[in-house]
């Protein structure tokens, strides 16, 4: 089955052709990164300009890049939430038109599940083995959750942040600092070979039953607003308080996705979302596993931040399920998660 995949719930426009679910053909993506730079995040009536610019050269570049055309679709699938409303509006419209023309069904992807999916585009074997629970960690620009996935397929959303995600903790934090938009990359870079224990930060909620797997960044936020007020760092200072800022994040993100897996009888953590994509996370998450025992599948990076390819291996197992073509409604009243189709 020959899906194709639309993505336009925030700052990407992007297209992919995938198969069976798994199989990717192509994956083509627009960033509008340096258009939103200047503003220091994302602004929604740009993006769904650049979208309403970008969709059409974005999807017959992908479909190029496979080697196929609008007739060799079998289905299409497009993000209509969560995400940024008028962005959202450009890719549904788009897909429902297209689908219309072409007499074949579309389905609306949830942009969290897709992420988690993400995970198993290339282990599929994850999903086919054991009856064991799968801790997912999903850390991306808006969100950082703890997903307890069964084998049925259901989900428990076990811990989320109670405030700022980690990936806006990176970008406040390079907005303090004078640092360019998106923090994430920048801080993980200069924080490379740098002194992680030079500034003792707080471990927001590490150790606070009440609030066990949940997250929270905003005092760590403000935490480095005040160790860094009024002082003129040198270079290597600066680098130093990256480091420690990053590390706290990551202390407190590893701690509770372990804890939660141990607790679920989880033999396997998936990593996902746009901030699975820092060096420091992965290279802790794959040390404390080895120590626990513990499978971690770390989503490759292609797939970690904001893609087509993930929504439409996602798509396919949604059009297996109903093969009924009906709109698809932006934003639509629904929980966020509550069951993945690609178990049970």
């Amino acid at each position: 089955m020959f899906v194709l995949g639309i993505e336009s719930s925030c700052d990407e426009t992007a297209a992919s052709l995938v198969v069976d679910g798994h199989e990717v053909l192509s994956s083509a993506i627009s960033s509008q990164v340096k258009k939103h730079a200047e503003y220091g995040g994302v602004i929604p009536e740009l993006a769904a300009r650049e979208h309403l610019t970008n969709i059409r050269q974005v999807m017959d570049l992908a479909l190029n890049d496979a080697g196929k055309t609008l007739e060799d679709l079998d289905g299409i699938a497009v993000t209509n939430h969560p995400g940024l409303l008028p962005a959202l509006l450009v890719g549904t419209s788009y897909a429902n038109g297209l689908g219309a023309s072409l007499g074949i069904p579309v389905v609306g992807v949830n942009h969290l599940i897709a992420h988690i999916y993400a995970s198993f585009i290339e282990r599929q074997d994850i999903l086919k083995e054991g009856d064991s629970t799968i801790t997912a960690l999903l850390v991306s620009g808006g969100h950082t959750q703890i997903i307890i996935i069964s084998r049925d397929g259901t989900c428990e959303i076990v811990g989320s942040t109670i405030d700022d995600a980690a990936g806006e903790a990176f970008d406040k934090a390079a907005k303090i600092l004078g640092l360019p938009y998106p923090g994430g990359p920048i801080i993980d870079n200069m924080a490379k070979g740098a002194n992680h224990k030079a500034v003792d930060f707080p471990r927001p909620l590490k150790g606070k039953p009440e609030h066990r797997f949940n997250f929270s960044f905003s005092g760590l936020k403000t935490s480095l607003l005040y160790k860094v007020k009024d002082k003129d760092l040198s270079p290597q200072e600066m680098k130093d308080t990256v480091a420690s800022y990053q590390e706290a994040i990551v202390d407190v993100l590893t701690h509770k996705t372990f804890d939660a897996a141990k607790t679920y009888h989880s033999k396997h953590i998936v990593v996902c979302g746009g901030v699975a994509c820092n060096s420091a996370l992965r290279e802790r998450l794959q040390t404390m596993a080895a120590k626990k025992n513990i499978e971690v599948v770390l989503t490759p990076p292609k797939f970690c931040t904001d893609n087509a390819a993930m929504i439409a291996a996602l798509g396919y197992h949604q059009i297996k399920a109903s093969k009924e073509q009906e709109l698809i409604e932006a934003v639509p009243r629904a929980p966020l998660i509550s069951s993945v189709p690609f178990f049970g």
